[in-house]
């Protein structure tokens, strides 16, 4: 029997709402892998929508965007399911049952021959047909193939077309001429044996199809006169009353089939969504579809207990609110990131890299001097890009000396000049042109928790104090829709100007503004907003104070 074994691939994770550090680390590290494991299979992969900035930098260096996953949560195609060849909708359902007892298996699926998917046949089925014992005009009701009636007849075909068809008729035992004469008519089917008076008259009576039982051979004048009047004459070893029983065996599959609702998965379609599909039918096996729509195999309600989570590694973020839906599912290998520690938990332990440093890319290029590896020009690129995005080009308090020197190293390797570079980067990604204050909003969004409550933090950089103004003139009044779009009872908006070092800080929800008070020790502008210098780092300036506020209030 032969299995579909899941795959082994390993998916590498930015965080949801991705900066263009998540998005860089994702594909540097990607490549970093790739280099020192050469047999493994790894692919960089992104959580959320691309920023402005982030495309500027992907377009810059001229790398693909990374694919969108949303779930890690288990999918079919995760799991072992049976590589069940399909069948030809014109094959005998005897040939059908013979299949099933070979293979042990009371399923099997029908396909054309692009492996479309036409339907599907249970051994419940062929039982069921089989118990239709009466229906004497089945055969030309199922447009049968003489192919088909000769093989389950192990038949030889003495005189007629064996690629023909019966299209008419009914199916009748010739016991005797007068029988015969009675009952046979134009087109009928004919079971006799070896007497040449009933061989004769059948022919003469109509019959598109004589059918000689028990080895028994037709004579010259009856092979002639079959001819004259195109009538097929096959020879059969079987006794009448077994090619009676056989004879409806040889129907065509898709006369039976089910074709019509069938419960079908996609190698894509979420494990729990199957089971609670194969929970409410009685059938045993599904069949499974790969992802260009095409018949893959079968899969069985033991199959599901076996399930092979997906392995991921997680660059920029360790904290499960970042995470994609379903991490708690997946089987985390790594963890490459610069953030404080969270409240991710791992089912096996895994690799944990956490430092200190402005960037997830400067840990990454620590990695590959370690490793006596110099990425490519345009991996350098990217990751040039993430830091002076991270650090603000060195302006934000996060930054440290490893930043810089990475940043200098990339910078040489890429062939580009930091100041002129990072100003054309920082000048993309603020571009308000057709954005909506959503889109500016949740471009570079997180979710923190603390206790029982939970907030966000979005920030927008400018270069420029008419873009911030107008950013903010969009974002302030749809802060309360954030909040509830996110889920969470506070959201707070940074807006920083990356030349002054400084930020506006804009609120919704519960005690915001009690707590953005009391982590910034000032009163808010008169404006709706709270200004505050030399502050240009969530990470550094702005979680820890809210955090300090909010644990003083509890």
């Amino acid at each position: 029997m032969s299995m579909h074994n899941a795959r082994k691939k390993i998916n590498i994770f930015g965080h949801k709402n991705p900066d263009t550090d998540s998005i860089c680390a994702a594909i540097s590290y990607c490549w970093f892998k790739k280099q020192v494991d050469p047999e493994g299979e790894y692919e960089a992969r992104r959580s959320g929508k691309i920023n402005l900035e982030s495309r500027f930098v992907l377009d810059y260096w001229k790398m693909p965007t990374p694919r969108l996953c949303t779930s890690v949560s288990p999918q079919m195609k995760d799991i072992d399911f049976r590589l069940q060849p399909g069948i030809d909708g014109e094959m005998s359902v005897r040939s059908v049952w013979n299949s099933m007892r070979e293979q042990d298996i009371e399923t099997l699926c029908i396909v054309n021959a692009d492996k479309e998917l036409q339907g599907l046949v249970t051994l419940r089925d062929i039982t069921n047909a089989n118990m239709n014992l009466l229906d004497n005009g089945i055969l030309s009701e199922a447009k049968t193939s003489y192919r088909n009636l000769m093989e389950t007849l192990e038949a030889d075909m003495i005189t007629g077309e064996a690629d023909a068809t019966i299209t008419k008729g009914h199916i009748f035992i010739g016991t005797s001429p007068e029988v015969i004469e009675e009952f046979v008519g134009e087109g009928d089917i004919v079971l006799v044996t070896n007497r040449y008076e009933a061989q004769i008259c059948a022919i003469e009576c109509g019959a598109s199809c004589v059918v000689i039982c028990c080895g028994s051979l037709a004579g010259k004048s009856v092979l002639n006169r079959a001819k004259e009047k195109q009538c097929a004459i096959l020879t059969t070893p079987y006794d009448t009353y077994v090619a009676a029983r056989l004879i409806n065996t040889a129907i065509p599959v898709r006369h039976i089939m089910q074709s019509e609702n069938i419960l079908q998965f996609g190698v894509n379609t979420y494990v729990e969504d199957a089971k609670k599909i194969m929970a409410s039918v009685r059938h045993r096996y599904f069949p499974i579809l790969d992802e260009a729509g095409k018949y893959a195999g079968v899969v069985s309600r033991r199959n599901m207990l076996n399930v092979h989570p997906k392995r991921v590694i997680l660059v920029d973020h360790n904290e499960f609110s970042q995470t994609d839906d379903g991490m708690d599912q997946a089987e985390i290998l790594e963890i490459i990131d610069h953030h404080r520690i969270g409240n991710l938990e791992t089912s096996a332990p895994a690799y944990f890299r956490n430092e200190p440093v402005g960037s997830t890319n400067t840990i990454i290029w620590t990695m590959m001097q370690e490793q006596g590896l110099t990425p490519p020009k345009e991996i350098a690129g990217l990751m040039l890009s993430a830091i002076l995005s991270d650090t603000l080009c060195f302006r934000s308090p996060t930054c440290t000396p490893r930043d810089v020197k990475a940043a200098e190293a990339l910078a040489g390797i890429a062939e580009v000049e930091i100041q002129s570079y990072a100003k054309e980067m920082f000048e993309a990604g603020e571009d308000l042109t057709g954005r909506s204050a959503e889109d500016i909003f949740f471009a570079d969004f997180k979710v923190f928790t603390f206790g029982d409550l939970k907030f966000g933090v979005s920030q927008s950089t400018f270069m420029t104090e008419k873009n911030r103004k107008a950013a903010e003139a969009l974002v302030q009044p749809y802060l309360a829709e954030a909040a509830a779009k996110s889920g969470v009872e506070m959201v707070f908006y940074m807006a920083t100007d990356t030349l002054s070092e400084s930020t506006e800080m804009f609120w919704h929800g519960g005690e915001a503004e009690e707590y953005l008070r009391k982590a910034f020790h000032k009163k808010a502008e008169p404006e709706g907003y709270f200004n505050l210098p030399g502050v240009v780092s969530r990470k550094k300036q702005v979680i820890p104070p809210l955090r300090m506020a909010m644990q003083a209030e509890a």
